[in-house]
């Protein structure tokens, strides 16, 4: 039996090795949400015939896609090698050596995280919306949300069901947000309950690290996949998104997924390049802004479309450009789907930036069609009058260029630009008023207008270093020079999207910038796919000195000195807030909530913070009907998204005056809650705002620490919370 184990003959190649276990994320995901989805549409998503349904397409998909693939390393080839993706080759360049790192590192990634996952329950910032989501769905199985107005006695005009996060739309609850990432984090509340739900970030952030170095190992070598790995999995922005409920972390393995995929397909495969088209188009269905960073994948079908009839690699290229285009439609399509019927008031809110972004996608779609129809004349007429013309010689130098500019644009951005926004909404002036008060808890002059977005660049240094920005700027004008004389495509696609996505992210980050919560923005692409950049830019500076003629152990202090210089700073800025969790307690303040609560309770908010942060706690995952009493403040918050449920950084509590229900609201649906046979259960911050209604007792007394809001540094530290609840079950009124 011994003889039989150490016999390696029979065992699979570690190039192959390598590229299913990173290629294996994106196509568990992409057959799940595909189950999942039109489930949820029929109403349907329940454990049994998701998990049956989901797991099967799942696996059936990992086997085909697994099988149909290449190994790392056939794109990379030998250090200055330009060969196509048809000449690298089966093995590639990796060892056993090479897989062991990359999953070590990213089970370690996924276990540190774990051991320091954050327990964003009570509503407050976009985790915990996500996580009320995912308890809905994974309690109910359907959108929206009904009104249980039966449960307070009928309609009434104090009554409202909306709170931060939920908008209240066609006479339903209906969830901020799109629905993939509740989707998957679904599995774990039906596998672990609460704790299994918490740990689901962690998991998907493990597996987003094997992505990236799946990415890194195809387009750089497989020598460099752990450092790519490494880099990733210390970058705090990572980190952040890898210990709670955000949809950047799924967001990210789709579109790299797609990438390791669209790289697989390239020449063999069109099964493979539906899959990686489906990976992109699934983005979308979890976060509408994925709809933007796919779009490169668009014109690089059309483009491949455009190259039938050529001979060569253009040939074996346009192969996979239909079943790709084919594959991101239809994903996509699923997430506008979805987008329409499950997530309409968010598009509402963002109409501003989505509709814009619809015409745009319409206008590159015709584009793509008109020039995959003209292209097997034009392209061919285009080459010849490019090459005769002389000026055109230069292009290449001055793409290269371009890059290198395009990025001092940023670097030197602050000097010249300060971005604001003078509030025209209620969101707006809801933000300003959070950004102000930001402000002052940093000891800075407010200033409510300011956006930082012209710091954007420098958000970047701080979580991944200079090395990092500098190589990888120098790998983008090296690949574009490379590919603007025809070598080097294979990195077309993922540079059209890593530059696309890092350019329109940096311009307009949009989001509240406080940090860490602003580095989310940079999770889905700009830092993964700086970190690959800037692992092929070691691996061209690295194969340029081994051809100068320095020796074996010249070339492995360089290779260690490189790594360093790649996850050093990273780490450095990560340090200050990675063995820190936040809001812990939160799990075991939930479930004391919920033991406290009469199984036939009906509970009313009478105060508006407890009402933005409580309603759909008690709602999915206390299971009882809950609601907001309207207050002088106008009741509920509007849901922003990003902008936290109490407004000041300190979380002070409420206004007693304003921010309280009137009591002859209160003690009227009182009245009409025990008349429809269930008991009335009241809910407020402080023990003076329920003392008329009875005898108050503490539910909630929560004491733990929360994300630092930090605007021009790195964030370093955190800051104290304090959430309580008080409730009364009111006597005979």
């Amino acid at each position: 039996m011994d003889g039989v184990w150490r016999d390696r003959s029979g065992w699979p190649q570690a190039g192959r090795v390598l590229a299913a276990v990173t290629a294996m994320p994106a196509l568990v995901l992409t057959g799940w949400l595909l189950a999942g989805l039109p489930l949820l549409l029929a109403g349907w998503f329940r454990p049994l015939p998701a998990l049956l349904l989901g797991g099967a397409l799942a696996a059936a998909l990992c086997v085909y896609g697994t099988r149909s693939g290449r190994p790392p390393g056939g794109l990379a080839g030998r250090p200055h090698d330009t060969r196509d993706a048809r000449g690298g080759g089966e093995v590639g360049d990796a060892s056993a050596g090479h897989v062991w790192a990359v999953v070590g590192v990213a089970v370690a990634s996924g276990v540190f995280n774990a051991i320091f996952h954050t327990e964003q329950l009570i509503v407050r910032r976009d985790p915990a919306t996500y996580a009320q989501y995912t308890a809905w769905l994974a309690g109910h199985g359907f959108l929206p949300m009904p009104y249980p107005t039966a449960a307070f006695g009928g309609p009434d005009p104090a009554l409202r069901f909306d709170s931060i996060g939920f908008y209240d739309h066609g006479g339903a609850v209906v969830p901020q947000f799109m629905p993939g990432a509740p989707l998957i984090d679904s599995i774990g509340a039906w596998l672990g309950g609460l704790s299994g739900l918490l740990m689901v970030p962690p998991v998907l952030g493990a597996l987003a690290v094997l992505t990236v170095a799946g990415v890194a190992a195809r387009l750089a070598g497989a020598r460099w996949a752990p450092v790519a790995a490494l880099a990733s999995a210390v970058a705090l922005p990572i980190l952040y998104t890898s210990r709670t409920t955000f949809s950047e972390i799924p967001s990210l393995i789709l579109i790299f997924g797609g990438m390791a995929l669209a790289a697989d397909a390239l020449g063999r495969s069109r099964g493979t390049a539906v899959l990686a088209g489906l990976s992109f188009g699934l983005a979308v269905l979890v976060r509408v802004d994925g709809l933007r960073d796919v779009l490169p994948v668009l014109v690089y079908a059309g483009l491949l479309i455009a190259l039938r009839g050529r001979r060569g690699r253009g040939e074996a290229y346009a192969r996979m450009g239909v079943p790709l285009l084919g594959g991101l439609l239809g994903g996509a399509g699923l997430g506008l789907v979805a987008a329409f019927f499950l997530s309409r008031p968010y598009l509402n809110y963002l109409s501003d930036s989505v509709r814009p972004l619809l015409v745009i996608c319409g206008a590159v779609l015709l584009l793509t069609v008109a020039g995959a129809v003209a292209g097997p004349r034009v392209i061919p007429a285009a080459g010849r009058a490019v090459r005769a013309w002389r000026p055109a010689r230069r292009l290449p130098e001055v793409l290269a260029a371009l890059v290198v500019l395009v990025m001092a644009g940023f670097a030197v951005r602050p000097w010249v630009q300060t971005v604001r926004r003078v509030p025209a909404t209620v969101e707006d002036t809801l933000n300003s008023i959070f950004i102000k008060w930001t402000q002052q808890a940093n000891g800075m002059r407010p200033d409510p207008t300011r956006l930082y977005s012209e710091q954007s660049l420098y958000w970047v240094i701080w979580y991944v270093g200079v090395p990092v920005v500098m190589l990888a700027t120098l790998a983008a004008a090296v690949l574009v020079r490379r590919m603007a004389r025809s070598r080097g495509l294979p990195w077309l696609l993922p540079l059209a999207i890593i530059g696309w996505t890092t350019v329109t992210t940096l311009w307009r980050p949009a989001i509240t910038p406080d940090h860490p919560f602003a580095s989310r923005r940079l999770v889905p692409v700009v830092i993964p796919g700086l970190v690959v950049l800037a692992v092929w830019g070691l691996r061209w500076a690295w194969a340029r000195i081994r051809g100068a003629g320095y020796g074996t152990t010249a070339m492995r202090w360089l290779t260690a000195a490189g790594a360093v210089l790649l996850v050093a700073p990273g780490t450095v800025t990560s340090i200050g807030t990675a063995f820190t969790p936040v809001e812990r307690g939160e799990a075991a303040a939930v479930r004391g909530l919920c033991a406290a609560l009469p199984p036939d309770a009906s509970v009313l908010m009478i105060e508006r913070v407890t009402g933005d942060r409580f309603t759909q706690v008690v709602r999915a995952m206390c299971d009882r009907p809950a609601a907001q009493v309207r207050t002088e403040g106008g009741g509920a918050t509007p849901p922003v998204p990003g902008a936290p449920a109490a407004t000041p950084p300190d979380d002070g509590g409420a206004d007693t005056t304003r921010d309280v229900a009137a009591a002859s609201d209160v003690t009227r649906l009182v009245r009409r809650v025990r008349a429809a046979g269930r008991v009335p259960v009241l809910l407020a911050a402080e023990k003076v705002q329920l003392i008329r209604y009875g005898t108050p007792v503490q539910v909630v007394r929560l004491r733990t620490r929360q994300d630092e809001r930090s605007l021009i540094d790195a964030p370093n530290g955190t800051w104290s919370l304090s959430i309580d609840v008080w409730m009364v079950i009111p006597g005979a009124v």
